[in-house]
């Protein structure tokens, strides 16, 4: 019966009978060591009784950076259940399980697996699941298991975790949180009652215990007779102001430091090892020469339990307690008869590494290479930041300076790539010293400017690329090279043209030996300063030519490098080739878990959509990137994402929701994000019939200048001249026709010329007007995006209306409304 838990078990009860209802919900206990969560879990566990199957795992500390350790030891006991999944699914969760090995864990696609086995479970009875310890899960099963519990509905299913107050060891936005608090005194007492204590003794206990359950049943261990019956001053708890945990923690220590050495040399191995498994545990001590007999001692001191193969700690103070009590020698003999223990073991390759590396007593490469091959082993199962943890102690453990900078590279673009972007800064800062290799050198500069870009710190990512490029040149034209391509895109994005036209002279000036090589990559970065320099056309075609020759490359193209290049795809307007690269790249960053990655492709994935009238989709894939560009902490991504659906309500006619996504973005001050804004509000306005506040709004954002060479400004250009026409501004409209005209031109897109020919008709007498609408027409019909063919119907279903041609305008805008409505738009 748990004691003064009334408010906490009420929780625990509501969860579990909207489970046995056929809902779902989920709940985060916090509160500090000892204060009684995996009581709350113990009650959760009875109470759900036979009506509920019951699924329980916990974090442990020695397996935080083994990704998918968490979750294997949640599903031990539903494992054959993940055969009725999906194909698609199960494969994705067999691989992150390490059930089928070559197969790369998908994290998004084993958080969705994880969510149809729950359901799938609760369909037979409901489920509960049950996670101590949260704050020592290892990344990738936390970022599954939340993925799972914000999307628990209608299936029957509670989950609770339990973890350390401090809301950073186990960040779980979106899912409740309830705070266990301390006992109060009278509780407190009632629980200390069981002890027999004279009244200074009871009165110190509570004291010290601070209402922490833990403390109240450990500290009286502590007392001597003399002490629990007052007739001896008590200084055993002489721990100052430690908190109760503390206070525990050292009460634990205490009791270990009374058990025979043979008996904590065993009890060290077992806090060494992260497996719990009763063989290993035994063969290692073995090796240190202890044995069953010495775990016995343990056990019946009340500090483990050993049962069905196992050995557990009665709680996780005692592991901890355990292992800091020991001496440095002991610990690096205890990895060391682990290592030497797992070493050829099937499945235990990346335990084997660790416990290799926490042996090791200085520089040690063998050690050092069985780390970076275990790294590898974690991207295959898509563990980013596991890949970080085991490059990052491999370059500590490297005797070769430049194998320690090239290893913290590794590390620092995999904290990137899983979005930990504090720690991928810190990580690169400590490379930079030690890589002097210039591909090394190449990779360190894309991984910090991947990070700048995250941030929305355009200029820092173009100096990055552009000043290692610089830095190279004379070492690695080629790789020099595809740095400043690199480079182009921040400049762009940040309108700094003169750092795009700076870029193309410095690169048309060299002399390279690799000129066939290198010349599609040139010629594109003389396009761009071309069309810094106002000279679309050459621009646009050596753009073209650049994208064909990425695509016909034989070489690997790294992943970061891809998802940078591919945000040109757009400006070229083959909708449909962007898409494809796109959410091959979206793929690519879901099978790698590279969550760094993942919003910038969903932008590029939600953004072909939206111009191939994939409005549904396009909205899904937009409210996904931004959930993960915010929770990662991705402000440039998170704004340009609400650009998007800034635009898709534009399209919708929303006007409520377009403008309060706009006013997200107001003080956005990029070109991409503000061009977005620009022309979402000018759709908007032209839709309810306000081009004059479409105009106003283009001049000052610059419909002409700089800012409107950025995507969404030249896709949407058209709508300038719509909106100067329908205002009596013939030179606006001119300008604005001959920019489109320009621009269809270097785009091999039956839909662009039909929007050039639109726009000539908007300009034209009566007499050509209508040649000009049925060539529009004629084109449109060869496919592309279909807004822009509704929007040509409709403008000249205006036009033959306007000369009284009743029945040829009634046959335009039906088939325009038919458009619109197909896809959730407007007129």
């Amino acid at each position: 019966m748990l004691i003064g838990r009334i408010k906490e078990q009420a929780a625990v009860d509501r969860l579990l009978a909207t489970a046995r209802a056929g809902k779902s919900g989920s709940l985060v206990l916090r509160g500090e060591a000892g204060i009684g969560k995996t009581a709350l879990l113990d009650y959760a566990a009875e109470a759900a009784g036979d009506e509920m199957r019951v699924l329980r795992g916990a974090g442990f500390e020695p397996e935080i950076e083994l990704p998918f350790a968490g979750l294997h030891l949640l599903l031990r006991g539903a494992v054959d259940n993940i055969n009725v999944l999906p194909d698609a699914q199960a494969r994705a969760l067999r691989g992150a399980l390490g059930l089928e090995p070559g197969f790369s864990g998908d994290r998004f696609l084993v958080g969705l697996a994880l969510l149809t086995l729950l359901a799938d479970l609760a369909e037979r009875r409901p489920l509960l699941c049950l996670v101590d310890d949260a704050q020592w899960l290892d990344h990738a099963s936390a970022e599954a298991l939340l993925f799972a519990a914000r999307r628990l509905e209608a299936e029957g299913v509670a989950l609770i975790f339990a973890a350390r107050e401090d809301e950073h060891a186990f960040p779980a936005a979106g899912v409740p949180d309830l705070h266990v608090a301390g006992l109060d005194t009278g509780c407190a007492a009632e629980l200390l009652a069981g002890h027999a204590l004279a009244p200074r003794a009871r009165e110190r206990v509570l004291c010290e215990a601070q209402g922490n359950p833990l403390a109240l049943l450990e500290l009286p261990a502590l007392l001597t007779t003399a002490q629990s019956a007052d007739e001896s001053p008590i200084h055993a708890f002489g721990i100052g102001s430690c908190p109760a945990p503390g206070k525990v923690h050292q009460a634990f220590r205490d009791r270990i430091a009374r058990l025979p050495e043979a008996a904590r040399t065993v009890l060290l191995v077992a806090a060494a090892d992260d497996t719990g498994a009763l063989d290993v545990i035994l063969t290692a001590a073995r090796k240190l020469g202890v044995d069953l007999a010495d775990l016995d001692t343990a056990e019946v001191a009340g500090l483990v339990h050993v049962g069905d193969g196992r050995v557990s700690f009665r709680h996780p103070l005692v592991r901890s307690a355990t292992y800091h009590l020991a001496s440095l020698v002991r610990r690096l003999a205890a990895h060391r008869a682990l290592a030497e223990t797992l070493a050829g073991r099937p499945g235990d390759v990346d335990r084997w590494a660790w416990h290799l590396a926490s042996a090791a007593t200085g520089p040690d490469e063998e050690s050092a290479a069985a780390l970076e091959r275990s790294a590898e082993h974690a991207r295959a199962r898509g563990g980013h930041a596991a890949v970080a943890a085991a490059c990052e102690r491999a370059a500590q453990l490297s005797p070769d300076p430049r194998e320690r900078g090239r290893r913290l590279t590794l590390a620092a673009a995999a904290a990137a790539e899983a979005g930990l972007y504090e720690r991928a800064c810190d990580l690169a800062d400590r490379a930079a010293s030690d890589v002097t290799d210039p591909k090394v050198l190449a990779y360190l500069a894309r991984t910090r400017a991947m990070v700048a870009m995250a941030r929305g710190e355009v200029e820092t990512a173009h100096t990055l690329l552009a000043g290692t490029a610089e830095a190279i040149i004379g070492q690695a034209e080629d790789v020099a090279i595809a740095l400043f391509v690199e480079a182009l895109t921040p400049a762009w994005i940040g309108s700094n043209y003169a750092a795009l036209a700076r870029t193309a002279t410095r690169v048309s000036g060299l002399h390279s030996t690799k000129a066939g090589q290198l010349q599609p990559m040139t010629r594109v970065l003389a396009g761009m300063g071309g069309l810094a320099g106002e000279e679309p056309p050459g621009g646009l075609a050596w753009l073209r030519d650049m994208i064909e020759g990425l695509r016909d490359r034989t070489e690997p193209v790294e992943l970061q490098e891809r998802a940078q290049l591919a945000i040109w795809d757009l400006v070229i307007g083959d909708d449909s080739m962007a898409y494809d690269r796109a959410a091959a790249i979206e793929r690519e960053c879901r099978t790698q878990g590279a969550i760094g990655l993942l919003p910038l492709a969903l932008a590029l994935v939600a953004r072909s959509q939206m111009f191939l009238g994939m409005h549904r989709e396009a909205l899904a894939s937009a409210e996904e990137g931004l959930r993960i560009a915010r929770d990662t902490d991705q402000g440039y991504y998170a704004a340009l994402l609400v650009g998007v659906l800034t635009y898709l309500a534009a399209l919708e006619g929303d006007e409520e929701r377009c403008l309060k996504l706009a006013e997200q973005i107001a003080d956005v001050r990029d070109a991409a994000t503000g061009g977005m804004r620009c022309v979402s509000l000018n759709l908007l306005d032209l839709s309810l019939g306000r081009p004059e506040t479409a105009l106003r709004r283009a001049e000052e954002f610059g419909a002409f200048g700089p800012a409107a060479r950025t995507v969404m400004v030249m896709h949407r250009m058209p709508d300038l001249v719509e909106a100067a026409v329908r205002t009596g501004r013939n030179d606006f409209a001119v300008a604005a026709s001959e920019r489109v005209q320009m621009w269809a031109a270097q785009t091999p897109s039956p839909w662009a010329d039909a929007v050039a020919l639109r726009c000539n008709a908007l300009l034209a007498s009566d007499e050509d007007a209508e040649r000009y609408y049925e060539q529009a027409l004629r084109l449109h019909l060869r496919g592309g995006r279909l807004f822009e063919r509704a929007r040509t119907e409709l403008l000249y279903g205006e036009w033959l209306r306007r000369l009284r041609r009743r029945a040829d305008a009634r046959h335009q805008l039906r088939s325009a409304l038919d458009i619109f409505e197909r896809l959730g738009s407007r007129p």
